[in-house]
Formats: C-alpha cells, structure tokens, sequence
C-alpha cells in the first residue's frame, strides 16, 4: 500500500479489532458507525475516515458486517499469519508476558525466554526453560525469531537491543523504559507502562472534556 496512513490511525486499529471480535462473541452481525462509536468513544466520522484509508467497507443504510470488517482488520494488522517471539528478561515483566494467554489467540508464539541469573536459568515457565542469555545467538540461528521482547533493566537495555539487531531479529517489543531507536531494517515499538498511567491521572483530575481519537 503506497498511501500514508497516520500512527494515530494504526494505533486505533487494534481497539477496532478488539471490539469487532466482542461484537461477535455476542452474535452481532452488522453495526453502524453511530452504534460503533457509542461503544469505543470515538466519533462517527472518525471512524469512518479512519476506516476509508484502507478501503470502502461500510453500506450507506446498512453499516458495517462486523465478521468482514474484523476479518479486514486483522488482514491490515498482519494477524493473519503468525509470529515467532523470544522473552530477554524473565522478571515479573517477562513472566506477567508469558503467562498473558491471548497473545497466543492472537498468533504471537513465544518459542523462548531469557535471563543472566543463574538463580532463574533452568527454572520453566509455563513449559518454556530459562536459557542463558549468551545462548541467544545460537538459538535465534537455530530457531525463526521474528520479534524480541526486552523485559530488561533500562541499564542493559542498549547493548541487548545491539545484539538483537546484531542477530537478525526485525522486531523489538521493548519494555526496558528507555526509548530505543530502530536501526536500518528493525522495527521498534517503545512500551512505557507510566505513560498509560499518567494519562489515567490527568483523566481523573482534569476539568476538561475529552473523547478518544
């Protein structure tokens, strides 16, 4: 696709994508944009520009067939295929990731996990053993890793984040609260955990009214 579509955009697309799914667990086959947008707190005409960058998919009358948008959605997303993770870090972050079972739902295998403390190297969690993280190289030459989470303190964060790109992994889920620049090739996503908090606080003290966008 040649078109440029906003981060803000493709950072809605998963809320589309949730609330689509829920829609059908209760058996609901079509919605219109009005009725979608009670449920998310997103305007009518944003969803429906939000949706148009990606093609025509509503019916003037009729709405969206919510099975068609989801199954359109999860195509733009990539879920439609599956994606081999590794854990660098096997902390409560690193754990609290592990055991999330939906990601499996969603086509994100985690095929291994990491650490340096010899106390943690050898334990299992939910099935998968602790391997040394020196033993990374070998295993992502041995194994596809598409994506690596680093669950690590902000310390290492770098010098890990260099071997990953080092070993040919293209994705980097990152954790380490520092914000990490791609390199040529690899895609990074910054997760800082505070932010969403922080965003909860001023929600819960402002004056102001609001609507997500």
């Amino acid at each position: 696709m040649d078109k440029k579509v906003s981060l803000a955009v493709i950072k809605r697309l998963p809320r589309y994508y949730r609330f689509l799914g829920d829609l059908l667990d209760d058996g609901i086959t079509r919605i219109s944009s009005k009725d979608l947008s009670d449920k998310m707190n997103v305007t009518a005409s944003q969803i429906r520009q939000d949706l148009n960058n990606f093609g025509c998919f509503g019916q003037q009358g009729y709405g969206y067939n919510v099975e068609l948008l989801f199954e359109e959605i999860k195509s733009i997303l990539g879920l439609n295929k599956t994606y081999n993770l590794v854990i660098l870090g096997a902390g409560k972050i690193g754990q609290a990731l592990l055991n999330y079972v939906k990601f499996e739902k969603r086509g994100f295998n985690f095929i291994g996990i990491f650490d340096v403390d010899p106390n943690i190297i050898g334990t299992k969690i939910r099935g998968l053993e602790v391997k040394n993280i020196k033993d990374l190289e070998k295993f992502t030459k041995e194994n596809n890793v598409d994506i690596a989470v680093l669950a690590v303190p902000k310390a290492n964060a770098y010098d890990i984040y260099k071997n990953v790109v080092e070993y040919g992994i293209k994705g980097v889920w990152n954790f380490s609260n520092t914000e990490l620049e791609k390199e040529d090739g690899v895609i990074v996503e910054n997760v800082h955990l505070t932010d969403s908090l922080m965003t909860l606080a001023y929600k819960f003290n402002t004056s102001y009214d609001f609507i997500e966008e």
